[in-house]
């Protein structure tokens, strides 16, 4: 069931978005060589906490899983594409790629982001795919507007990363959010225009295009939690918690 948010509702989840969007980005500054992603998760943990917030992914157990996640940060590196469990034997080496994916719970309501980042430098082919996989977002964004539909999201996103040289993971997607972690509707990265659920003025929706180098099959790690690329190739992968207005929509994870 699709649930519309009232505008108390949504002030509420946009001051978690600004909230998130300011952790993110501290996070982000942490992202080195040679720094174990164990640290990155106490840190985020550290921050959500310093707030009175409560990390939307630690414990959490969806449906499909037999385990709840034993983290509130998910680090994912190069052919990770999600849900990528801290370690403090992993360790972030020059010109590896990372996807930071985090969400909390503010007065009861959730907010979901995630960005790619580099460690140190990296190559002008991951350069691109980690610029591309951002505008897909926004473009993305830009189509979310009250009578458009998932699938004119899509849509545009697979356009364009195909276009540039790569390919969106088809069996992640997007999806609702607010008073849980993952409400309807499914929001895939690829479609045809017209199709899919009607987007509506108050829907809160979490756009996350996932974005590959090579093949858009994927593997789950041994870890249960992890997903993969098949062929190994790098992936990239950005996330907004947006709402749907009478004139578009907003960004609600930003500070």
């Amino acid at each position: 069931m699709i649930i519309i948010k009232t505008p108390k509702e949504i002030e509420i989840i946009k001051e978690g978005g600004r909230r998130l969007a300011t952790i993110l980005g501290k996070i982000s500054k942490k992202v080195v060589p040679n720094i174990n992603t164990k640290e990155l998760d106490i840190y985020a943990e550290e921050l959500i906490r310093s707030e009175g917030d409560t990390p939307s992914f630690l414990n959490y157990k969806p449906e499909k899983y037999g385990q709840a996640y034993p983290a509130s940060l998910c680090v994912s590196i190069n052919d990770e594409i999600v849900h990528g469990i801290p370690n403090k034997n992993t360790i972030l080496k020059e010109g590896d790629i990372v996807s930071l994916d985090l969400g909390l719970k503010h007065q009861g309501f959730y907010t979901d982001m995630a960005v790619t980042v580099p460690v140190g430098k990296i190559d002008k082919r991951l350069k691109k795919l980690i610029q591309i996989t951002k505008e897909s977002l926004h473009l993305g964004i830009l189509s979310a507007k009250s009578g458009n539909h998932v699938g004119d999201l899509g849509f545009v996103i697979q356009e364009f990363v195909e276009k540039n040289g790569f390919n969106v993971i088809r069996d992640l997607a997007g999806h609702g959010v607010g008073k849980k972690v993952h409400e309807d509707p499914l929001i895939l990265n690829f479609g045809e225009k017209g199709e899919g659920t009607e987007l509506k003025s108050g829907m809160v929706l979490a756009l996350e295009p996932m974005v590959t180098l090579g093949s858009p099959e994927i593997v789950l790690s041994n870890d249960g939690f992890t997903y993969q690329t098949k062929d190994k190739q790098i992936s990239a992968h950005f996330e907004h918690t947006i709402v749907i207005t009478d004139n578009g929509s907003e960004i609600l994870t930003k500070e």
